[in-house]
């Protein structure tokens, strides 16, 4: 007969296993982690940032575009400017464009954000990740909820930027290494899409067009003088410190200048309003064309909805204004193509080329043609008419 363990004794056995499993495993899973935390930068992108005059340890500055689906990767080259090194794809963000307000909504946020090296997380279940520090202070200023939006690795989103394991792995090692240089914190970027003019004036009926526009102004701060927007928040709205340097105040200025400009001509050129709506979020084209040639991108967040991804709605549809053509111009157009090659005289000479009659003063209307001429003649304007000779030979007769 054999006598089992009782369940209370089984199930401690278990326990036991597992720990001491776990025991054994756990050296093997923190040099993996390890690995991962404190693998080099690619020898490419290092090639690259020594051509832009910049280094492994010299600050970042990292830009978003979820219309787009890029990020960008910015260095502090030796001149002082931040230089565009490379731009990363993005395989998953979720959501709408617009900024994100509370927990669970699905969206990645916009805005301006810090993140410390405390944010760095070598341990993420998503390979590696950073925390972009959502919710900032415009965020809380709003009443906006939420916590943990990550750029990570695999391809799967809630509201984070996912961006594949190999993908994370060089940002995550780009970020490490400014920070082992003395960065005490980078600035993120996200915006809705690349703050150009032409797409200002394509969105300026979205109800988040006025938030818009204040991450317009930064951007166009970082772009006019190529230095980090010092940015803060009064009364609820973004707003941006002056730079000590007053030329790089005047080339913010100019831009600013030339770029609403371009916004009012397009608007008033009667350019296309509309509204870009996603089933959720979307990813770049790089990605879906890897996945239509069957490569795995492992775990993708609710593929289907990808199919409904970035549908324009036109709420304002394009009105070009006509060609104003000065008269003088199109009368020749007309006579041009009125009169055919075969008919044409040679010396002919349309209306408008030819020096206006010497009567053409004088004759009007019928009824006033014979007094007006007798008047010039009396007055010596003109002579008076001749009669023909066949007159003059009949009243000799």
């Amino acid at each position: 007969m054999v006598v089992l363990p009782s369940p209370v004794v089984q199930r401690r056995a278990v326990a036991w296993l597992l720990l001491l499993a776990l025991g054994l495993a756990a050296p093997d899973i923190a040099r993996a982690q390890s690995a991962k935390a404190t693998a080099p930068i690619p020898a490419a992108t290092l090639a690259l940032m020594s051509q832009k005059g910049t280094s492994a340890s010299a600050p970042v500055l990292f830009r978003a575009y979820k219309k787009e689906s890029e990020i960008e990767v910015w260095k502090k080259a030796a001149s002082g400017r931040f230089v565009h090194i490379k731009t990363f794809p993005i395989c998953r963000w979720s959501g709408q464009l617009g900024p994100k307000r509370k927990t669970g909504d699905r969206q990645t946020p916009e805005g301006f954000y810090s993140v410390p090296p405390r944010q760095m997380n070598p341990n993420s279940s998503y390979y590696l990740s950073f925390d972009v520090g959502y919710p900032n202070a415009y965020d809380r200023a709003h009443g906006f909820t939420g916590s943990a939006v990550m750029v990570h690795g695999v391809c799967s989103s809630m509201g984070c930027f996912a961006m594949t394991d190999q993908v994370v792995g060089e940002i995550y090692a780009i970020a490490r290494d400014a920070f082992a240089g003395g960065q005490a914190a980078f600035q993120f970027q996200s915006y809705p899409f690349r703050m150009s003019a032409a797409n200002m004036a394509r969105y300026r009926t979205d109800p988040n067009i006025a938030f818009w526009r204040q991450l317009k102004e930064g951007s166009d701060r970082f772009e006019a003088t190529g230095e980090e927007p010092n940015v803060t928040v009064t009364a609820g709205r973004y707003a941006f410190l002056p730079y000590k340097d007053p030329a790089l105040e005047s080339l913010v200025t100019a831009r600013r200048v030339q770029e609403e400009a371009r916004i009012a001509s397009l608007v008033e050129d009667g350019s296309a309003a509309v509204r870009t709506t996603y089933s959720d979020g979307a990813q770049h084209p790089f990605w879906a064309a890897l996945s239509a040639k069957g490569v795995s991108l492992g775990d993708v967040s609710r593929p289907e909805a990808l199919a409904y991804a970035g549908q324009d709605v036109i709420v304002i549809p394009a009105q070009r204004r006509p060609v104003l053509v000065a008269e003088a111009v199109w009368s020749r157009w007309m006579v041009a193509a009125s009169v055919p090659a075969l008919m044409r005289v040679r010396g002919f000479k349309p209306a408008y080329e030819t020096e206006p009659s010497r009567f053409a003063a004088l004759v009007m209307r019928y009824d006033q043609t014979l007094p007006t001429m007798l008047s010039a003649s009396l007055t010596g304007q003109m002579p008076p008419p001749a009669p023909p000779a066949i007159i003059e030979t009949l009243a000799q007769r």
